[in-house]
Formats: C-alpha cells, structure tokens, sequence
C-alpha cells in the first residue's frame, strides 16, 4: 500500500470514527430498556399490629382494641368478646411488601410498616405476625419484627414517626409457580415504546442467533421463539440476548418544570426559522422577519437546537413562567420540532 492510500485509510478511519462513537453513545443493553412479559414484582398486603410503643399508639379503642381482643384469644386468654381493649403502647398499622419475581420458600423481604390509627409515633415498636396476601387472597409471606424509622442527617429527628420499615422482616412463605427454562417462546416489552427501537432489537436478536427468531410486534413488543438448540434452557438464552447492545431511539421531546425552571431535552430538538416577541423580548431565529425595533433581541440560527434557545433566553433573564408561555408558543406554531411535556 503507498503513502497516499495509507493517509486516505487513516483519514477514512478518523472520519468513521465519529459516527461509531454517535452509534455507541446511544446504544443500550437489552436488560436495561426492555423486560420479559411475566417477569415482574408481586404487592403483598397485610394488617397488623405494632406493640411496646412507649405511649404512642392508638387512642382509640375501636380497630386497635378487636384486634387485641382477637390476638388474646387466640392465645388462650379468656377475654369477654365484646371487651373493650384500651393500650396506648399498640398501634394498627398496614403492612406492604414487593413479593420478586421467581422468589422462593425462606426468602427474607423487607416490609413498610404504615400506622392507620391516631398514633404519634411507631418508634421503638415490634410488628407482631402478619400474614401477607397477593392479589389472589392467598398467603405468600409473613411479617415480624422491629420497626426501624430512620432519621434525617443529624440522627436525632424522625422523618415520618408513623411509617417505618421491618427489614428482612418477612419470609416468603409459598413459591411463586414458573416453568420458565421451559418455554418456548416469550414476549419482550420496551420500557420506552418506539417503533424504531422496536424494530432494531429484533434486527439485533435474528442477528445474534442466526436466524429469524424474533419479530417486533409492534411499538413496544418483540416476540421470540425459543431456538431448538436453546430448549429447556430459556434462562441461558436470555442471559445472552440481555446484554446485546442496541440502538435506541426516541421521539425528539422537551420537558419543562414551570416551578424550577428546569428544562431537558434530547440531541434531536430543533427550531424552524420563528421571530418570538414575548413582553419586551424578542428573539428572531435567523430567516425569519425582523421584530420590533428598541426591543431586546436574541438571534438564533434557523434549524438551531433548544440548547441554544434556552442558553439565550437565560442570558436575557427570562423567567421559568415566561419559558412556559414562550415553549407553548413554538409548540404550537409548529416552529418547535419536537414534543413539549410540562411540569
């Protein structure tokens, strides 16, 4: 090879390489941007109560005093049915928990523990056994222990003296039944539905296993048969095509809080040539008429992204309420190429 195309190979290098880093900036791992249809948490639920408070609980004698009542009788206590049961150290509370996908028998999860009653605080008290239902009324854990609050840096106030937290205070009691190394096939949802993704991960999955095993469904869905050499070993398929990399993509979108004055937006935002007068501002996107003569003005290249804009009107002092007024104006004169989602 002579000089000549040696320096034209480095220069093609040099000008590939910044559209390999454009491609790779965007690219994500599947396990990142979509997840396996099924494969998701489980709210468990339950009603309980928490004892040893030091004069904090529940005044009342209503939810907390049946519960007590019941409790005792169970215990072999003889307590009239009808008794009134008044302590000030028990407090009723709901408890809450994340049942995880594929969680088995002894599994320690933690539980939120919520006061429902008139009690101050939960500091200090022990939740005594509580069942845990699904959403099929069906127990999948129980719950017991100490309630831990938290505190903020200085380690002396509480943040929410009535909500507190028992960790690994529950242990799945019934497995969660999944075949799942047996399927043969399964359905991938994006967490970020785009038709261009869609289609992308499917280009990417038939890629990697060398044959036509996937299809986008639609904005959202990737559907995958399970190849024959994968069968009954769904779990190691998986773990290879969750960490493929893929190009995403995403509609071009500004999202604006009033409140802070923050604004984000994607690579892809653009403005058409606009002359925005707003109060005594205005600014001209070059291409566009002139405005007002004795005015503040901010020239903004046609085509320009929001970046610039936002850059010039901070620069002139405008305020968050203004940028929403100014936003929704482009929006909807058309001049704004991209979606606007305000706070």
């Amino acid at each position: 090879m002579n000089i000549a195309c040696k320096s034209f190979a480095k220069a093609t290098a040099l000008c590939l390489l910044p559209l390999l880093l454009a491609q790779s900036a965007h690219a994500a791992r599947l396990k990142d941007i979509a997840s396996v249809k099924g494969v998701r948490e489980n709210i468990l639920i339950g009603y309980g109560v928490v004892v040893g408070l030091k004069g904090s609980g529940d005044s009342g004698a209503d939810v907390t005093g049946q519960s007590l009542n019941r409790l005792f009788g169970k215990l072999g206590l003889d307590v009239q049915q009808n008794a009134a049961i008044k302590s000030k150290n028990a407090a009723a509370v709901i408890v809450t928990a994340k049942l995880p996908p594929f969680a088995r028998t002894g599994n320690k999860i933690d539980v939120s523990v919520s006061s429902i009653g008139d009690a101050s605080s939960l500091e200090g008290g022990v939740l005594l056994v509580t069942p845990l239902r699904a959403g099929d009324q069906n127990v999948y854990a129980v719950a017991q222990g100490p309630v831990s609050l938290g505190s903020v840096a200085d380690g002396t106030t509480k943040n929410f003296p009535t909500v507190g937290r028992v960790v690994s205070g529950a242990t799945i009691e019934k497995d969660v039944e999944t075949n799942f190394s047996g399927k043969k096939s399964f359905r991938l949802s994006l967490h970020n539905p785009d038709f261009t993704t869609s289609a992308r991960v499917a280009v990417t999955i038939n890629g990697e296993l060398g044959g036509k095993f996937a299809s986008a469904r639609d904005s959202g869905t990737i559907d995958v048969v399970v190849p024959f050499n994968y069968e009954g070993n769904t779990v190691e398929l998986l773990s290879v095509l969750e960490n493929m990399n893929v190009n995403v993509d995403s509609r071009a979108k500004v999202v604006l809080n009033e409140r802070t004055g923050t604004v984000v937006m994607g690579d892809r935002v653009t403005l058409s040539a606009v002359a925005i007068s707003h109060g005594d501002l205005t600014i001209q996107v070059q291409g566009a008429p002139a405005g007002s003569k004795g005015q503040s003005i901010a020239e903004i290249k046609a085509a320009t992204s929001v970046s610039d804009l936002v850059k010039s009107l901070n620069a002139l002092g405008v305020q968050p309420k203004d940028l929403t007024a100014i936003f929704q104006t482009l929006r909807e004169t058309g001049a704004l190429q991209a979606d606007l989602e305000i706070l």
